[in-house]
C-alpha cells in the first residue's frame, strides 16, 4: 500500500509541476480576484473545520487491494484527461474564472466530451487518489467539486457573453463535467 501512496504522490508532484511551468505560456487574462479569493477562503475554512473535527482520522475507511488498483487507474486516467485538455487548449488556458484577451472557443478534442475536461480530470484523479489511499479524502473531492462547479458556472457566463452565437449550442450539446450526465 505504501508503494501506491508514493506513486500517487509522485504523480501529483509531476502534474502540478507541469501545470505551474505551463502557466507561463498562456495568453494574458484577467481574474476577478475578489471573487476568487472569497471562494478559496471559504473552501480552506471548510477543509480546516473538517480536519479539526477529526474526519481524516477515521479508521475502517481504508481501501483494499482491488479498490487501490481501481483508484490508481482512475488517478492516471484523470490526470491524463486534464493534461490532454490543457495541451489541447494551448495558450488559451487560464486559471479558474479567468477572462482572456482575444478568447477562442475550443470545442474539439476532450472538449467534445465535456465542457470542462480539466476540472473533470482533476476530480477523477482526486477520486482515484481517495479510493487508492483512504476514503475519508472524498471530502476533498466534494469540496473541490463545489469549487469547480462554481468556477465552471462563472466561466460559462463569460463564454456566453463572448460567443453569443456559438456557445449556447455547444452548451446544449455537451455536458459540463460528466459525459451524458452532468
Amino acid at each position: 500500500m505504501h508503494t501506491i501512496a508514493y506513486v500517487i504522490a509522485a504523480g501529483w508532484v509531476a502534474f502540478w509541476t507541469y501545470w505551474i511551468v505551463a502557466a507561463f505560456r498562456m495568453k494574458r487574462g484577467r481574474i476577478l480576484w475578489r471573487r476568487e479569493v472569497r471562494i478559496r477562503v471559504v473552501l480552506v475554512v471548510l477543509a480546516v473545520a473538517v480536519a479539526r473535527l477529526g474526519l481524516f482520522r477515521m479508521h475502517g475507511l481504508r481501501t483494499g487491494p482491488w479498490l487501490a488498483g481501481i483508484g490508481l487507474v482512475l488517478f492516471a486516467a484523470g490526470l491524463a484527461l486534464a493534461v490532454w485538455a490543457r495541451l489541447h487548449l494551448g495558450r488559451n488556458w487560464g486559471g479558474p474564472m479567468t477572462q482572456k484577451a482575444d478568447p477562442e472557443l475550443v470545442t474539439s478534442g476532450p472538449y467534445r466530451l465535456v465542457r470542462h475536461p480539466i476540472y473533470s480530470g482533476i476530480l477523477v484523479a482526486f477520486t482515484g487518489s481517495a479510493l487508492a489511499l483512504d476514503w475519508a479524502w472524498l471530502v476533498v473531492v466534494v469540496l473541490t467539486g463545489v469549487y469547480f462547479v462554481h468556477s465552471a458556472t462563472v466561466e460559462e457566463r463569460h463564454l456566453s457573453q463572448a460567443f453569443p452565437d456559438t456557445y449556447p449550442e455547444y452548451r446544449r450539446s455537451t455536458r459540463m463535467l460528466v459525459p451524458f450526465l452532468f
